[in-house]
């Protein structure tokens, strides 16, 4: 075993580490002999099938292979760097319950960021140490340092960042990997519509590197619930090992494989919103209550007005629905607006119009 090797053993909960995984029918039933097709008689599914046109009556894959291959071929990447998950979401929740022992290990986090961090180490009982952005969100590395102790499992970083859109720099991510004791988890979200290449090609550099992407966001997925985390292969086995055992249904993975191959229809979409992104930014600025529109890379923009609250109102009141995230630090009378289409920014715009004229 290598240094690596031992240190992520040593970052695993004990009783994670000696767990003995379920094994579902599926990861136990053997290759039918040469000729045969396999008579599946080992789940207690339905073998008369469902009243559905399309047939769902057995488990789908638990591992997800052909899901996992694709994209791997595409990532450049192995298979087994590979974790799939029910949206992003899960991969966080495996990734505390898997390294975070409640009451004594803990998690840093660096707000403003995506709340589901948070939520989900209160869940486990992991202590959240806080190393705040900078006033004009940029990251801090020496706060970051100061909330680091022997116990720091995880540190989330989210480029880019959700609520601000902003890149973090490579230098900062550099840093971290050298410096946290623990697992970095770099969450990619909105990566696809950013110019920065995404950090997922990275992860056999860095072993205690997580990358979390998802097909919710540019390739417009969100109701399907397909996340994923690439990671070195020990990593996704402890992931693995946790996971409910058919935590993804087939509808979801033969849509997702099926979507994989318009890869050119996603980049088409993502030119369409990076260009009605760059027009919604230069329409606010020339609204009186808009104060501020901060520059990101994200599908979306944060917006400072003159009143959030209000405003906020103002716009449900005319039936659009716009994220309020003044309340978040450093955010004050902010609001997080997504790219829509060109009609609906078209709407935004217009409403917002008629708000009534503020001193900027």
């Amino acid at each position: 075993m290598n240094s690596w090797e031992e240190k992520i053993n040593a970052l695993v909960r004990p009783n994670i580490r000696s767990l003995k995984p379920y094994s579902s029918a599926r990861d136990e039933a053997p290759e039918a002999g040469p000729g045969l097709s396999p008579v599946f008689l080992d789940a207690n599914e339905n073998s008369l099938g469902s009243p559905l046109e399309e047939d769902f009556s057995r488990y789908p894959d638990p591992q997800q292979q052909t899901l996992k291959i694709a994209l791997a071929s595409g990532k450049g990447m192995r298979p087994e760097q590979v974790f799939l998950g029910n949206g992003s979401d899960e991969a966080i929740d495996l990734l505390l319950r898997a390294f975070c022992e409640p009451g004594r290990d803990n998690v840093v986090l660096m707000p403003p960021t995506y709340g589901m961090y948070a939520v989900q180490a209160n869940i486990h009982g992991a202590e959240i140490r806080k190393a705040p952005l900078l006033p004009d969100f940029s990251p801090d590395a020496a706060a970051v340092s100061a909330m680091t102790n022997r116990h720091s499992k995880l540190l989330f970083l989210c480029s880019p960042n959700n609520p601000t859109g902003q890149s973090l720099p490579e230098t900062f991510i550099l840093q971290m990997l050298a410096e946290f004791p623990g697992l970095v988890v770099l969450d990619e979200a909105y990566a696809d519509f950013s110019e920065k290449p995404s950090w997922a090609a990275r992860i056999s550099d860095f072993p205690n590197l997580v990358v979390l992407q998802t097909l919710s966001k540019a390739w417009g997925l969100a109701g399907l619930r397909a996340g994923m985390a690439f990671a070195s292969p020990l990593i996704i086995n402890v992931l693995n090992k946790i996971k409910y055992p058919y935590n993804l249904s087939t509808a979801n993975i033969r849509l997702a494989e099926k979507a994989l191959k318009q890869v050119q229809v996603m980049r088409q979409k993502v030119q369409q919103i990076l260009a009605e992104r760059s027009r919604l930014e230069s329409g606010l600025l020339h609204i009186a209550c808009v104060q501020k529109v901060f520059s990101g890379d994200a599908n979306f923009l944060l917006v400072r007005v003159s009143d959030a609250d209000a405003i906020y109102q103002f716009l449900c009141n005319n039936g659009i629905v716009v994220r309020n995230r003044s309340r978040e630090m450093h955010c004050e009378n902010c609001l997080r607006i997504t790219v829509g289409s060109p009609s609906e920014n078209d709407r935004l715009l217009a409403t917002l119009q008629q708000y009534p004229k503020q001193v900027k």
